[in-house]
This record gives C-alpha cells, sequence and structure tokens, in this order.
C-alpha cells in the first residue's frame, strides 16, 4: 500500500497529515495527488463522496501553492453552504503548517460585506458556492483572471441543482492556462457538457466504474401499497434500533408532513428542506452530527452538502425521479470503508424501477419483508437484552442503591421478575403492535386480461418530439397532488402525442386535472382513447427502460 509519503508531499503537509492521523490515502487520493503533482492537463475524476476528494485535489494545490503572498491562485467551487465551509476548513487542517496560505469560503446565506472584506485583505485560496462567486465577480470584487487552478467539486450536483449558468459565468471569467480539476459522483450528459467545453485534453481517472453506487452500501427494499407506506416505515425504524440516518422524501410539503408525523410518535427526527432558514438548519445539523437527531428528513437538494461519515442508513420514502439521484441518496452511507444499507419502500407500480436501479449501480436489491408485530416487539427486546448482557456493574460504585432493592425482589420469581421487567419496558411496543396487519405487498401484472380490463387508455398531445419521456410523465402526473399514487399501466411514446393507461377508477379525474394546464410552456389536452398499447408496443415500450431480462438478464453494467 502506498502512503502519503511516498506521493512526495512536502514535510509541512506530511506533518499536518500525521496529526489528523492519516497514513494512507485512499484510491482517489493516490491517483489525483500523483497525476497533479506532475501533469499541468486537466483532469476528470469520478468517485463517490466520501472518499477522500478535498485531500484528493488540496494536497497537491497546498504543494505547489506559491506561500507568502496575497493573490489568488486557486478556486473551488462546490454546491452547497455546508460543503463549502467543511472543504474550507478541511484545507486549513491540512495547511497547518504551512505557513502564509491563507483560505476564504465566500457562501449565501451569510452577510456578504464579511467576506468582501476578507477577500480585499488577501487570499490564496477560494472556496465558495456557484451563486456567491457569480454575484462576487459581478461585483469586481473576485477576480479570476490569473488563477492557476479551477476545482469543480460535486459538479453533477451543483448542475442538478440549477447552477449551470453561474458555472458558465464564472468559467469564462477564468485563464485559458489554468488547471481544471472536475470531481465528480456521476459522469452525466451535463457534466460532459461542461467537460466538453472548458476542458482541454483531459486525463480521466474512475475509481471503481462510472455511476455505480459506493461499494461498501448494500441495497434493499421492502414493497408496499401506497396507503401503507407510512405505516411500513414505522415498522421498519422500530425493527432498527439505533438507526443514524436520512430519510429521503420528494417535496418540501413531503418532508414537514412526514417529520411531523415521526415527531409525534415520538421519534428522534427533524426536518430539513428550503424552506427551513440558515440558522435553524445549521442548528438541526449541529444536533444531528451529535446524534442528538439520529433521523433527518430531507428532500435531495436540503441534502446536498451533508457530510456525516457514519451513517448507519439511508431510507428513501419515495424514490427519486433520476436514478442518478438516487446514486447520491445511497452514497451519504457507506463512506470511510465503512458498511452501510440503502432502504427503498416502493409500490407493485414501481417494481420495475428496481430492476432499472440495479442496472445502474451495477448491485442487485435485495426484497425484504415489513417486519409484522410480533417481529418488531422481538427485535426490540432482543436488542435491549444484547445491551443489558453488556452492561458492566463491577467496576460501579452504585451499590448502596443495589442492597435494599435486591432483598426487596427476592419474593418475587425469578421468571415472573423477567416477564413484569419486559412487559413494563415494552408494553407500549406490545399494545400498539396488537393484532397488526401483513403491510407486505406483491406486484401486480398488468398485460394480463383482467388487468387490461381495469384499465383506460389516455391520449396526450405530448410526445418524443417534444422530448417527453416515461420519466417526463410520471413528473406530470407526480407535479398534481390530487394525482399522486396514481397506477400507471402501459405507455406507448409515439412522435407527436403518447398513449398511456390509468386505472378507470382515476381516469376522469387525470382528465379533468390536467385538461388546459401548461406544462412545459405548452398546453395540455388530453382524452379518453380507443388505442391501447399492442404486443409490440408494449416490447418497445419495456425495452427502452432497459428491460431485457428474459433475453440478456442483468447485464447492463457493461454499457455504463
Amino acid at each position: 500500500m502506498t502512503t502519503f509519503k511516498e506521493l512526495g508531499l512536502n514535510s509541512e503537509i506530511m506533518k499536518s497529515l500525521s496529526d489528523l492521523g492519516f497514513l494512507e490515502p485512499s484510491p482517489v487520493q493516490e491517483k489525483a495527488i500523483t497525476f497533479i503533482l506532475k501533469s499541468k492537463k486537466d483532469l476528470i475524476a469520478l468517485a463517490q463522496t466520501g472518499t477522500g476528494k478535498t485531500a484528493a485535489f488540496g494536497l497537491p494545490i497546498l504543494n505547489q501553492i506559491k506561500t507568502g503572498r496575497k493573490d489568488l491562485q486557486a478556486i473551488i467551487i462546490c454546491p452547497t453552504r455546508e460543503l463549502c465551509i467543511q472543504i474550507s476548513e478541511d484545507i486549513k487542517k491540512l495547511a497547518k503548517y504551512s505557513k502564509g496560505i491563507i483560505t476564504t469560503a465566500v457562501y449565501g446565506g451569510e452577510r456578504i460585506d464579511i467576506q468582501i472584506r476578507a477577500l480585499r485583505k488577501g487570499t490564496n485560496i477560494v472556496v465558495g458556492t456557484p451563486g456567491r462567486v457569480h454575484d462576487l465577480i459581478r461585483r469586481k470584487i473576485l477576480k479570476l483572471q490569473n488563477i492557476r487552478w479551477l476545482v469543480l467539486d460535486e459538479a453533477d450536483e451543483m448542475l442538478d441543482m440549477g447552477f449551470k449558468d453561474d458555472l458558465d459565468a464564472i468559467l469564462e471569467e477564468t485563464p485559458k492556462t489554468r488547471q481544471t480539476l472536475l470531481f465528480s459522483a456521476t459522469m452525466s450528459k451535463s457534466v460532459n457538457a461542461i467537460a466538453r467545453k472548458y476542458m482541454g485534453d483531459a486525463e480521466e481517472i474512475s475509481i471503481g466504474e462510472k455511476n455505480i453506487g459506493a461499494e461498501k452500501v448494500t441495497h434493499e427494499y421492502f414493497m408496499v401499497h401506497p396507503r401503507d407506506r407510512f405505516e411500513a416505515l414505522k415498522r421498519i425504524l422500530d425493527y432498527l434500533p439505533g438507526v443514524y440516518g436520512i430519510l429521503f422524501c420528494r417535496t418540501r410539503r413531503e418532508t414537514g408532513e412526514i417529520a411531523d408525523k415521526l415527531k409525534e410518535a415520538n421519534y428522534d427526527t427533524e426536518a430539513l428542506h428550503g424552506d427551513i432558514s440558515q440558522n435553524m438548519r445549521t442548528n438541526i445539523m449541529d444536533r444531528f452530527k451529535r446524534k442528538q437527531v439520529r433521523l433527518l428528513v430531507a428532500t435531495d437538494v436540503a441534502a446536498r452538502g451533508i457530510d456525516v461519515s457514519d451513517l448507519s442508513h439511508v431510507i428513501n420514502y419515495n424514490l427519486p425521479d433520476q436514478n442518478g439521484a438516487y446514486i447520491h441518496r445511497s452514497g451519504r452511507t457507506g463512506r470511510a470503508q465503512k458498511s452501510g444499507i440503502s432502504i427503498s419502500i416502493i409500490t407493485p407500480r414501481e417494481v420495475r424501477r428496481i430492476g432499472e436501479l440495479e442496472g445502474t449501480i451495477g448491485k442487485k436489491f435485495e426484497l425484504k419483508k415489513v417486519p409484522s408485530g410480533k417481529d418488531v416487539c422481538l427485535k426490540q427486546i432482543d436488542n435491549f437484552l444484547e445491551e443489558i448482557e453488556k452492561t458492566d456493574i463491577k467496576n460501579t460504585n452504585n451499590e448502596q442503591y443495589f442492597k435494599n432493592f435486591i432483598e426487596r425482589l427476592k419474593k418475587i420469581n425469578k421468571e415472573d421478575l423477567i416477564k413484569i421487567f419486559l412487559t413494563h419496558k415494552f408494553n407500549h411496543f406490545m399494545d400498539v403492535y396488537k393484532n397488526t396487519q401483513d403491510l407486505n405487498a406483491t406486484a401486480k401484472i398488468f398485460n394480463t386480461r383482467s388487468g387490461e380490463e381495469n384499465h383506460v387508455s389516455l391520449k396526450i398531445n405530448f410526445g418524443k418530439k417534444e422530448g417527453f419521456d416515461i420519466k417526463g410523465l410520471f413528473a406530470l402526473i407526480n407535479s398534481d397532488r390530487k394525482l399522486k399514487g396514481i397506477e400507471i399501466g402501459r405507455i406507448n411514446l409515439k412522435l407527436e402525442n403518447s398513449i398511456f393507461s390509468v386505472e378507470k377508477s382515476r381516469a376522469d379525474d387525470v382528465v379533468k386535472q390536467l385538461q388546459g394546464a401548461i406544462f412545459r410552456g405548452k398546453k395540455i389536452d388530453i382524452k379518453k382513447s380507443n388505442e391501447t398499447v399492442g404486443f409490440h408496443e408494449r416490447r418497445r415500450e419495456n425495452q427502452s427502460r432497459g428491460f431485457k431480462r428474459k433475453r440478456k438478464g442483468f447485464k447492463r453494467r457493461s454499457n455504463i
């Protein structure tokens, strides 16, 4: 195994690494540091979050930066305030013994005048979010014409968050002589476009395969009916005593509602979404990192930039619309060589998405059964007894409290005492889970005759010509609160329009809610249709989703 010392880093940096207890570089650190120290070419580094990317670009920059000067030499762009602060603090730790290196963080949510004063005093490295950096450029405070290094960290997330225009404006202000270092978990089309436009003959390094999930994360899913989703979540949480993780929801509204319902049920949880003030967010994150909050309920956007290395679980209350977002979600656990579990709660209609995700990340998902009430109670008792068995009473000074009570309880039979003890401790669980129903559902097959009879075909004036696809259809349906959760059957995407089937009982609702609405700048025209998705059309639909299991099995990994 290569050590940091063998990579050629200077003595000041080595001393900082020693203080931090870092001896051996991670795979991305070894490859990136070696390359950046020896080459001036641009670099594209693909690696999951939590693999040590800050040191991968920070160490070689610190090793080469010209000290004793107050001119800006490197700028690091990242998606969120939290990540900006974290990177800035990490670089300061790595530069602890490197005299004269000044690092400044600039981000939204804080007074810009304070950040302007810090920049005017002089700085060597700026770490910033796209919006604030662009603002400072427009004010002619931040000047990038002479920088040597430009780092784009979590490039895919910045683009997913809508920062493309800001990034374009920032990159236009940088010199062609700069070395661009792009770090990303996935190589999406948008990231690839940025690389083609602004990077030269770039070297590419990839830790693992492109767009696959973190190596030490296992993936599980539970299948329930939509109405049982929250009850299933509670059972899963109760079956996992000590769970410490993030619960992902799709919308701000859903995030707040689920967090409130969990609080009412006495779970240690807080919501994190865009409507929360920066001060409250900081407070919640501080409590979460200290494990005073065990479960963070968050949207994808709100969770970006969170870096907690010991999360045990990531739970998807709903699957994200984009497969790439699932990679980011699941990558929040299984960090720093630790293992983690990604759990998804799905409906029977969503089972095809599991196949897509398996192809995307190159791993199998395990179908798990939602625990019964009895299972939950037994698990809680078992976990409690394990804690008791590990309790050390030999080295306590509390004997004075035990003696009288031991004598008092001697008259109770040992087995009865255990029953009384456990009943008192777990009476709440036993009552809550008495006579509970089985929440597990099975996947529905809609290509049977009975399935067809229960569905109605609808025709909508959006097709491939407008870039309309299956994800777009689901996004349209889910965008209307009254339609969310409606089960969609077969889909046939045509050039000028599309045909899709919905439950007969909800067909009129779909037409009523969508007719005349504006979608992607165009008025929707939707109506019932006698057209159906035939055998050949269905086959094309399934192939467009990557469903070729019968013929090729799960072999999409080699094509990623």
